[in-house]
């Protein structure tokens, strides 16, 4: 059977070029990178060029980059690094559940948070977020890219509206990068999440930007690594992984590559609209990553949708990956107004960098097929059905 992958957004495969770069770091280059001998200072070298692939893709200084498991590890250390109780927090209705439940939680210890709605496209307004302002607001987090719906948030003027606010800036680009250029200086943040995995890297990779001055409370305790902001025994090969994909996506947006995927998305959502009279598209007029569509299907329910569209061949997402197996609808269409049926009856389409027209094709022709047959299926009485 042939099958096509559009889930890009719960994960990438791993580039062959950087598999290569990681190999020898799974093998004979075995070395701890904290030991002073002949193997230690070799997996060292390698840890710091991977820092300045990932710094140059970032815009910073290889100094400021904090390597990490991925991108929950990171939200959680910009979070709970910064905030301590009696402080305020803002951040968005629709951040990923790493920001979300890491809120959650510092208001259990005492901390106040305020959770900005957003618009019908997904967007939050940066005059909300002036609103929220308070005192002793002290970090204000919201992602540069939804998961969900591609959807781009106005990170710039948010940065500068936590400037002169005098409160920390925390940006979650673990859906940018790789897809959108990236300069922690014109954003104006102070710390910014980023995930291996969502960019052709491994699984089990990532890394926090961390402005010069800013201090951290760790959140693991031991050794000294990472200038004491992440205790642990560097995985080498994972970070070489992650400073190889770094520089492959820094390469891909200079060639341009982020316009070819969105008119091959572009072409997706016209053909699905031009089939299914009864389908939409969410965030649609909003300005989004370009490998990303979340579709809405109003006759059938999205999970059922998910899983005959992958009896097929073609792998798409009902929702975050994260929260897959969860009956209820997105929190993140919720969030936009979405009603709940139209919410829960809605897929989540993500190319990868090597989706082809064929494989755009493929989808459409699928996509046709299946709602076909179910309607075939809906239209049957219950009792001659078997």
């Amino acid at each position: 059977m042939r099958r096509v992958y559009m889930d890009a957004n719960a994960t990438t495969p791993l580039a062959l070029e950087v598999f290569e770069a990681m190999r020898p770091y799974m093998v004979e280059s075995f070395g701890n990178a904290s030991s002073i001998h002949y193997h230690g200072r070799h997996a060292r070298g390698a840890v710091e060029q991977a820092r300045a692939s990932v710094a140059a893709l970032l815009h910073c200084s290889p100094s400021e980059v904090v390597f990490t498991s991925g991108g929950t590890e990171g939200d959680n250390l910009a979070l709970f690094g910064l905030v301590q109780p009696g402080d305020h927090v803002i951040t968005t209705a629709i951040e990923h559940h790493a920001v979300l439940h890491a809120a959650e939680r510092l208001q259990q210890r005492g901390v106040e948070v305020t959770f900005v709605r957003v618009g019908s496209d997904c967007v939050v307004d940066p005059a909300d977020i002036r609103h929220a302002l308070q005192p002793n607001t002290r970090l204000i987090s919201v992602m540069m890219a939804n998961n969900e719906t591609g959807a781009i948030q106005p990170v710039e003027e948010i940065g500068c509206i936590a400037a002169e606010a005098d409160a920390y800036f925390h940006s979650d680009a673990v859906q940018a990068a790789g897809k959108l250029t990236i300069d922690v200086e014109k954003i104006g943040c102070d710390l910014l999440t980023i995930a291996g995995h969502k960019m052709y890297g491994p699984q089990g990779a990532g890394a926090l930007f961390v402005r010069r001055e800013t201090r951290l409370e760790p959140l693991f305790f031991g050794g000294s690594h990472e200038r004491q902001r992440r205790a642990g025994t560097e995985n080498v090969a994972g970070i070489v992984g992650l400073g190889k994909a770094a520089q492959l996506a820094l390469h891909a947006i200079d060639q341009g590559a982020p316009a070819h995927i969105a008119a091959l998305r572009d072409r997706l959502e016209t053909g699905i609209l031009q089939t299914i009279e009864t389908a939409g598209i969410n965030s649609g007029h909003a300005h989004r990553v370009p490998n990303t569509t979340n579709v809405w299907f109003d006759e059938f329910e999205g999970e059922s949708l998910a899983i005959a569209l992958d009896l097929k061949g073609l792998a798409v997402s009902g929702g975050s990956a994260c929260s897959s197996g969860a009956s209820e609808a997105s929190h993140v269409l919720t969030a936009m107004g979405l009603p709940p049926k139209r919410a829960q009856a809605s897929l989540r389409f993500s190319l990868t960098k090597d989706t082809s027209q064929n494989d755009v094709d493929f989808a459409l022709d699928l996509i046709g097929s299946v709602f076909s047959r179910l309607h075939e299926v809906s239209s049957v009485p219950l009792m001659n059905r078997g």
